[in-house]
């Protein structure tokens, strides 16, 4: 049980990004979870965390470590919860938020798992961009890419969108491709607007430096769908989360562009309103999406 404690904890150091945010998340004090991290660093005979005096940062041995270990302790978590429920049976309705493209393709797929699996219980799936008070709409869990804006909930961090530069062959034929990421400045780019810095990208180079410029095109949106869009039909350059692209790029359709340059993924949440005891249809459901949608 200490060394299961020891690798939860490092979880928690990577997702929260400090020792002492992964303290308060786990209800644990500071000594203890700076013991647990010199044990696993001692046991593996490398360093996991990159400490500084703001920050504490996964080194790459420890990115991958946490990638592995992330995934095996969701799975455990839900066989525990799945156990215990096996002695009753779920019922009831389950209401679910979700954005309007992360929902078809993940969400709704999995719900029907999910259901196959607890055939007592029904679900009904909500699609919307704009945040709505879960306290308002009743949803027992909202799903949302992104920092959360409602610290009245709580939210739990569920998995990890790589996002990625890329654009169409017909626009690098006539444009040529960006080898660094100063580049985009001779670029005509797509952006998304509506955000507090519009056609502002910042990108980590390998050294982990981080470069950040700023871009503009004849083509903006304030819709991710239609950004996309507009770079597959040729109109610049664009940044978009993988799994929005990810059948154009196999297809051909559009290209990955400075790939040794990394964005800053993307957290995915499930949100829920604060409870003395979230039910257990409830707790059961978020098992299961941290289980699938860990990574993407």
């Amino acid at each position: 049980m200490d060394a299961l404690r020891d690798l939860e904890t490092l979880v928690a150091i990577v997702e929260e990004g400090s020792l002492t945010s992964a303290a308060r998340r786990l209800g644990r004090s500071l000594q203890a979870v700076s013991r647990s991290l010199q044990m696993l660093e001692r046991a593996h005979g490398s360093t996991l965390i990159v400490r500084t005096t703001r920050t504490s940062q996964p080194s790459a041995a420890g990115m991958r470590f946490y990638e592995r270990v992330k995934g095996a302790l969701s799975e455990l978590e839900l066989a525990r919860t799945e156990l215990a429920e096996e002695a009753h049976q779920l019922s009831g309705r389950l209401h679910v938020n979700a954005p309007t493209l992360f929902g078809p393709k993940f969400i709704a797929p999995l719900a029907a798992e999910f259901l196959q699996r607890h055939r007592q219980l029904t679900l009904s799936l909500d699609l919307s961009d704009d945040y709505r008070d879960p306290a308002e709409t009743g949803a027992d869990v909202t799903i949302r890419i992104g920092e959360t804006p409602d610290s009245r909930l709580i939210a739990r961090r569920i998995g990890t969108l790589r996002r990625v530069v890329f654009a169409a062959p017909a626009y690098l034929a006539e444009h040529g491709r960006p080898a660094h990421p100063r580049d985009l400045l001779k670029h005509e780019c797509v952006v998304r607007t509506g955000g507090p810095h519009p056609g502002r990208w910042l990108l980590s180079a390998p050294g982990g430096d981080e470069i950040a410029v700023t871009v503009s095109g004849r083509f903006d949106s304030n819709q991710v769908a239609a950004v996309n869009a507009g770079v597959l039909g040729g109109m610049g350059i664009g940044v978009a989360a993988y799994w929005q692209i990810q059948e154009w790029v196999e297809a051909g359709s559009v290209e990955v562009l400075l790939p040794d340059f990394q964005l800053a993924p993307l957290p995915l949440h499930a949100m829920w309103v604060k409870t003395r005891r979230l039910p257990q249809r409830t707790r059961l459901l978020v098992d299961f999406l941290a289980v699938k949608l860990w990574q993407l």
